[in-house]
């Protein structure tokens, strides 16, 4: 058997964006990836299902896989045959013991790679808006590490040279070690005064930050509650974070937000949130089960392809998704629609069959079902057939506008919204106890279901802020006693998000 290869990824410092593009690309090709506890679960997804994951993170007080085990894991995966990923935070050869992991794989003739990565001690203080060089403030840098080998009879940092020979200090994991660290620095001469900032999860939403001088900043830290992981700065340069600090003045910044939407459907919703600074949770409210069966689809799909629909309505993304589906799976494609007009409920329909590369020809500017009915029945419908391929419970009101103007609708339930059979416990929990800053509903279903969901106690919302994405999701929320905070003036997804962006900037003082 041809022996496999290793890459020595480096991860970055949390923010997932962060990763390089080489480092992707070896995660797409791996056949098992062995990760750290600080690795960004998203990075994960970039694996192949059928990719082999193996956790060896290890938490400093709780004993994990050690590193001589890890080594061995490496080169035994490598022997199968494997292209493996060993994914680390930061940077693997800044005090990620990358070193020793490439020396054991070279001893046991395994071919291996180095992948880079962003590290904690130039990026976390960077996200907290602390630059480590700054012209006229600092010419030179130094990295440490506050989690030394235990095994050391003294420490191997020069810290008299260190305190006197660099402008800013960076220490890396020396949450624990903080007290110590101040300690060793005030003996080797450096001042009390010099300004000093505790960074915690930097680069994430949840990032905190504890701003001080050396002779407090371990004290400070504490009172804070502020845990590992952490990265500690000290030098002239913290007082520019006072100017400079980005990160956490955005508007959804560390706010926990609750996406209801299908899992396949959720991720343009979170990459924008995340983007604004929130701290997303996914709970799908919605199971998409197929509805109509095959006989119905060839029949109506052939019908379609024959010139029989005048007009052909969808009003959802879903309904787009599973009706083109069924049409390519027929041997079909876009030419099926030769003879009908489109229409859409709104953009995000459209945008949907766009992909399929069909244009709507019809929108609403009021992106619900009665509008679309509006608009619909200002067209000759006497006697044409229309065909709206849609969800089960959608409401009937469309339909029967369509019908009262003299179309032949052929209706056709595509799908069900259920109700997910395992959703999170833990997202639950939080909702009910009140925890959550936001929820948001992109459907009537959506609210319907999570009601469902929470046993109709909706007690744990009464603080919440409920975003929806249009007035009818709005209308629906109502109905199922929940309070809409913040209704999207223009129905989309980014219409949504900036809806709630701005309803924060209103309400900070």
């Amino acid at each position: 058997m041809a022996l496999g290869k290793v890459w020595l990824v480096g991860a970055g410092p949390g923010d997932p964006g962060l990763l390089t593009m080489k480092g992707a690309r070896a995660l797409e090709a791996a056949n098992a990836v062995v990760y750290d506890r600080l690795v960004n679960d998203a990075l994960l997804d970039l694996t192949s299902a059928a990719c082999e994951r193996i956790y060896a993170g290890k938490l400093a007080t709780v004993a994990g896989s050690s590193q001589d085990q890890i080594n061995t894991l490496l080169v035994r995966l490598a022997r199968q045959g494997k292209l493996v990923v060993r994914l680390k935070g930061g940077d693997p050869f800044v005090f990620g013991r990358g070193g020793e992991e490439g020396e054991a794989l070279a001893n046991a003739g395994i071919a291996y790679e180095v992948i880079p990565g962003v590290t904690s001690a130039t990026a976390v203080p960077a996200y907290a808006g602390i630059p480590v060089s700054h012209r006229g403030v600092a010419s030179s840098f130094a990295v440490l590490t506050g989690h030394e080998d235990a095994s050391k009879p003294e420490s191997a940092i020069r810290w008299d040279q260190i305190a006197s020979g660099v402008d800013t200090l960076v220490c890396l994991m020396g949450v624990q070690a903080l007290p110590e660290i101040a300690v060793r620095l005030l003996a080797a001469g450096l001042s009390p005064t010099t300004p000093a900032a505790v960074i915690a999860w930097g680069t994430l939403p949840r990032q905190r930050v504890v701003v001080g001088q050396l002779a407090d900043i371990a004290a400070r830290t504490r009172e804070a509650g502020v845990e590992p992981p952490a990265v500690a700065v000290f030098g002239e340069v913290v007082r520019l974070r006072e100017k400079l600090q980005w990160f956490e003045t955005r508007p959804l910044f560390g706010r926990r937000i609750v996406v209801t939407r299908t899992r396949d459907q959720a991720s343009g919703l979170r990459s924008l949130l995340e983007e604004e600074g929130a701290v997303v949770l996914e709970l799908p409210t919605l199971e998409i089960v197929d509805g109509a069966s095959p006989q119905v689809l060839t029949r109506v799909i052939g019908a379609l392809a024959d010139g029989e629909y005048a007009w052909v309505v969808f009003t959802s993304a879903n309904a787009v998704r599973r009706f083109l589906r069924a049409v390519y799976d027929l041997g079909r494609d876009a030419r099926a629609f030769h003879s009908s007009k489109v229409a859409v409920v709104g953009p995000a329909t459209a945008q949907s069959l766009a992909e399929y590369g069909i244009r709507a020809d019809l929108m609403p500017e009021d992106y619900r079902g009665r509008g679309l009915a509006d608009v619909l029945i200002e067209h000759e419908l006497t006697r044409r057939r229309v065909l709206v391929p849609r969800a089960e419970a959608a409401s009937p009101d469309l339909v029967s506008a369509l019908r009262t103007h003299g179309a032949e609708v052929e209706d056709v339930p595509l799908y069900s919204s259920e109700v997910p059979r395992n959703p999170d416990p833990g997202i639950l929990a939080q909702i009910r106890e009140g925890a959550i800053d936001v929820v948001t509903f992109a459907s009537s279903s959506a609210v319907r279901n999570l009601a469902k969901m929470l046993g109709k106690d909706l007690s744990g919302l009464k603080q919440t802020v409920i975003g929806c994405i249009g007035p009818s999701t709005a209308e629906t929320a109502q109905r199922c006693g929940l309070t809409p905070t913040v209704v999207a003036v223009d129905h989309t997804i980014p219409g949504l998000v900036s809806a709630l962006r701005a309803h924060f900037q209103r309400s900070t003082p």
